[in-house]
């Protein structure tokens, strides 16, 4: 039997060497060159934004469309996959899928100039046959770029050349069972940490959640937080199972404090140690049904929705407990907002999104947040993504759909409609035009079934 003493000596030797490896790496830290040569706006480093909340500080960057739409600044044809861009310093990151191929394409964000790309083999397959491709988007900080492939590979990059850092396939490490859509969350950042949502369950004969008719358990690896430098896990915390909305981090009352939307509900926790404050029950209870968009948080309130039964709640935070401001009924006819994969945007105490699960009852809508009460609808013919720039929200609509409004709780001021069409007339956006857009430096970014396409909203006269 191994000693105490010697037992110490390991612990303290391990810990040791961690620490001193994340010393390194703090001390190597580099600053990445710039390739831009228009400095007006900001990066877009990760999913929805600097500040994870699709809202961009950018300014006199809108101005009415032509009736082709914006300016093309470049086009690129790519493969299968449904996340949306990161950018950083005049680089572009992307993920995408060609054959049997998982790709990280870094290019120049202001041409399209192909920079460097890294590729590994995988072989997943969608239960439902929508894309074999991945659903998240690259997250950047310094000489990192973290992706997490839709088969559940975590990977660290060197931003300048892709080369790799460390890996960790997450399946295998925690015991995934395969999703409705495989993997689909952004990790993100906090301090020296990498947030994942994980979800592994204990050893079952089942293949996927259908198999296992969705009954399934945890195994403590809802959420695992990795060091970002090295890839070694830090902590795991929850029971509770992936979904499709990604982990978030706000600060409320003075404190940082972590949410994760999973499958069966709202979690919070403490996102250094772990330590699960509250579950609040949100799911409907048709099997196939998932928790996608992301919660928005407003002072100490915290927003979520779903689109497949309960609705939307909004919560008040009271430490590390919480009260409902309130909640969709059960009987009620008309749910206050259903979000299926986007998210909603909070502008000066209202809440903009696309509501609806279908394309016959979708539309852009506007409802207060304090009372959740309906301020306008404006019917749109596809469900669509939002982004909030210089007093206006930008919609990309699934089958290629650019919409342009201005932001009011009044009414729907409509600015422009345009649909991209391509040198034969087709268009360019072809359904599911499903990542969201992105903007940095007065360019921006939408990606449909094949092309990734750049506008150039600065050049519109």
């Amino acid at each position: 039997m191994m000693s105490k003493l010697r037992i110490f000596v390991l612990v303290f030797t391990c810990l040791t060497i961690s620490l001193a490896d994340v010393i390194i790496a703090e001390e190597n830290e580099k600053e990445i060159p710039d390739l831009r040569t228009r400095k007006t706006g900001f990066d877009w480093p990760t999913f929805l934004g600097p500040t994870g909340d699709s809202k961009s500080a950018e300014t006199n960057v809108i101005r009415p469309w032509p009736e082709g739409g914006p300016p093309i600044a470049w086009q690129k044809k790519m493969g299968e996959g449904d996340g949306a861009a990161s950018i950083v310093q005049g680089r572009l990151f992307i993920l995408d899928r060609v054959g049997d191929q998982m790709r990280l394409s870094c290019m120049n964000s202001e041409t399209g100039e192909d920079l460097w790309r890294f590729e590994y083999t995988a072989a997943y397959e969608d239960l439902y046959k929508f894309s074999n491709g991945p659903r998240t988007t690259p997250v950047i900080e310094n000489e990192r770029v973290y992706i997490f492939g839709v088969e559940g590979m975590l990977h660290c990059l060197n931003v300048l050349d892709g080369q790799l850092i460390w890996k960790v396939n997450t399946t295998e490490k925690f015991n995934v069972i395969k999703n409705f859509f495989g993997v689909g969350s952004t990790p993100v950042i906090e301090g020296d940490l990498l947030i994942t949502a994980i979800g592994g369950s204990p050893p079952t004969e089942h293949a996927n959640i259908l198999a296992a008719d969705g009954k399934l358990s945890g195994n403590g690896s809802g959420i695992v937080a990795f060091n970002k430098y090295t890839g070694e896990v830090i902590y795991e915390t929850s029971d509770m199972l992936a979904a499709y909305a990604s982990p978030k981090i706000a600060t409320i009352n003075g404190k940082r404090q972590g949410f994760y939307f999973a499958r069966s509900g709202l979690m919070s926790f403490e996102p250094t140690s772990g330590e699960v404050y509250f579950h609040f029950p949100w799911r409907a209870k048709k099997l196939e049904s998932v928790n996608a968009a992301n919660p928005v948080f407003i002072d100490d309130y915290v927003f979520i929705s779903e689109t497949y039964g309960p609705g939307s709640a909004l919560l008040k935070m009271e430490g590390k407990d919480y009260s409902v401001v309130w909640q969709d009924q059960k009987k009620q006819r008309e749910r206050k907002m259903e979000l299926h994969w986007n998210t909603a945007i909070h502008h000066d105490g209202y809440l903009y999104a696309c509501h609806g699960r279908n394309v016959g009852v979708a539309a852009y809508r506007c409802i207060e947040v304090a009372s959740g009460k309906k301020m306008w609808d404006y019917k749109v013919k596809e469900l669509s993504s939002l982004l909030y720039v210089d007093g206006h929200f930008i919609g990309l609509g699934e089958r290629g759909t650019l919409t342009l409004f201005k932001a009011t709780p009044e009414k729907p001021e409509i600015i422009s409609t345009v649909t991209l069409l391509d040198d034969d007339g087709k268009n360019l956006l072809e359904y599911p035009a499903w990542s969201a857009p992105v903007i940095s430096n007065g360019y921006l970014y939408v990606r449909g079934k094949e092309w990734l396409v750049c506008l150039d909203l600065l050049a519109i006269q």
